[in-house]
């Protein structure tokens, strides 16, 4: 297709043919035009068919119908083009905790035929330095409560900042006098539309990009054939956007359909329960220990609007599932996605949830279990799950494109068995990933925040298991450097100052001196056991 990208980075930075993974079209739902902008499909096309009165965001004292929602998009899309000079293929960063504004800036990057780059809040400096440059972003979006990381990471680093959140912020007081009238860029269905983040297992975080076809995909796939939630439901939950667990379930999916979205900046398990009953939530989009730290919650909680609950983001242990559906009546839906793959590829519907299996491929999708040489494995064998389907893994610049893709096939990480009713069950990663409250956290990455600390002489970090919240924690190994005096709380508190709080180690072990193989390399194996 001819792309409508002037600027061809991102293009350009594709992995090469061979690399990429074999992409399926199978249903008919998934035969899209060539030309396509996703932000007509998920919005203009409300307001163009006469729902534009319908509610779309609500957030905490605010209400915006999907003709509200579409003034601010097009707003936002003339600033960006008209003021900031951006044209169709450039990089914009997000930044903003999940609010009515940071999804309107979503909108409007993508109408504009921008990409947008979404970034979690809790990221700091150095996490952000790196996604700028990597994705050599120019533009940034950001709340002016959380500008002071993103202003340490953009120091002569060339991009131009507008905050938003208030009256007087400046991209408010260019809105005022922008156009609510914008027409969307022309842009291919395989041009890149988002770029998201996620964490290797090296510690550098990985680019994966995602075409505008890729964001009704999942829609036309999953939304569709498993989650089936209507356009009068409302949806809450408590990923941020910038994760793509969170961009699917709170943004894209209620929008698709022409439903409702309450966006909550903070949303810990006693608030996301008293969301749900206070605004009639239908539909809820959360991790597994979020699920049983309300399971203990609901004597004093009243929920009788919620219908559909989805988990994902790590293994929902049965005693979870099982508990929460004595409780409400209600089964969970779990799931397994990657950033990757942009969303779930293997999950369970309402007719068809078991506790302690995954689900079932999603249609649109298909999924083996392979050996380490890519060979099928007979029902009930352990291997490494394979998928193809209409979204895949598309590394931006990134060796580990091979790694991740072979043969045509996605390689999420992750070990899993296949049973002859067609359930997929998960076992373990693959990695070296730790899988904490939803999130994927890289061992490598937490090591080198405590090796910057001078009382630090080497360290290695693995997963612990939390079973008292059906998690797995952060748990660090440190050799302290000779003399030193450091304790846990001192180095917690100083990872927390370096990557994201909820990366840091939630255990800290010091020890004499850690196992090594006679090549030196550390045997985390027996720091597990």
């Amino acid at each position: 297709m001819i792309s409508a990208h002037r600027d061809p980075f991102a293009r350009e930075s594709l992995p090469p043919a061979e690399q990429r993974p074999e992409f399926r079209f199978d249903l008919p739902s998934l035969r899209y035009p060539e030309r396509l902008n996703a932000a007509d499909v998920l919005l203009d096309r409300h307001v163009r068919e006469g729902r534009g009165g319908r509610r779309c965001i609500l957030a905490p004292g605010t209400a915006w119908s999907y003709a509200d929602l579409l003034d601010r998009a097009n707003r936002i899309a003339n600033v960006l083009v008209d003021d900031l000079g951006v044209v169709p293929g450039n990089r914009v960063l997000l930044r903003a905790p999940n609010t009515p504004m940071l999804a309107a800036c979503w909108f409007a990057v993508v109408k504009a035929g921008a990409i947008a780059v979404t970034t979690m809040p809790l990221y700091r400096a150095g996490e952000l330095r790196h996604m700028i440059e990597k994705a050599r972003v120019r533009h940034a979006l950001c709340d002016a409560r959380i500008a002071d990381e993103l202003a340490s990471a953009t120091v002569d680093a060339g991009v131009r900042t507008v905050l938003f959140g208030s009256d007087d912020a400046e991209l408010e007081r260019r809105m005022v006098g922008a156009s609510p009238v914008f027409e969307n860029a022309a842009t291919a269905a395989d041009d890149v539309a988002l770029i998201g983040f996620t964490s290797g297992t090296t510690g550098a975080a990985k680019a994966t990009m995602h075409y505008h076809r890729d964001l009704l995909a999942i829609c036309d796939t999953y939304g569709a054939h498993v989650l089936k939630a209507r356009p009068d439901d409302l949806f809450a939950g408590s990923p941020p956007l910038g994760f793509t667990f969170g961009l699917g379930g709170e943004l894209i999916f209620p929008l698709h359909i022409g439903a409702a979205t309450l966006l909550l900046e903070k949303a810990p398990p006693a608030d996301l329960l008293r969301a749900i009953g206070e605004h009639g939530v239908n539909v809820v989009f959360t991790a597994p220990i979020a699920y049983r730290a309300m399971t203990g919650m609901l004597a004093d909680a009243d929920i009788p609007s919620l219908r559909l609950c989805v988990s994902a983001g790590e293994t929902l242990p049965a005693p979870v599932w099982q508990a929460w559906y004595e409780a409400t009546g209600l089964k969970i839906l779990d799931g397994i996605g990657s950033t990757e793959m942009l969303h779930i590829f293997v999950g369970s519907g309402v007719d068809d949830a078991r506790p302690g299996a995954t689900g079932k491929v999603v249609p649109g999708y298909v999924a083996e279990i392979h050996d380490d040489d890519g060979r099928p494995l007979p029902l009930g064998a352990i291997g490494k799950i394979a998928v193809k389907g209409p979204t895949g893994c598309r590394y931006l610049d990134d060796d580990r494109q091979g790694s991740y893709v072979r043969g045509g096939w996605n390689y999420p990480g992750d070990a899993y068995s296949l049973d002859a009713d067609g359930y997929f069950h998960y076992v373990a990663r693959t990695d070296d990933m730790i899988v904490s409250a939803g999130y994927n956290i890289s061992g490598p990455e937490v090591e080198q925040a405590l090796l910057a600390h001078a009382g630090v002489k080497e360290c290695a970090v693995v997963a612990k298991a939390d079973p008292a919240h059906g998690t797995n924690i952060v748990k660090a190994f440190v050799v302290r450097n000779d003399g030193a005096t450091v304790e846990a709380d001192e180095l917690v508190a100083f990872c927390k100052e370096r990557i994201a709080p909820y990366k840091a180690p939630r255990e800290v072990e010091f020890v004499a001196s850690l196992p090594r193989t006679e090549t030196g390399k550390v045997q985390r194996y027996k720091l597990r056991s």
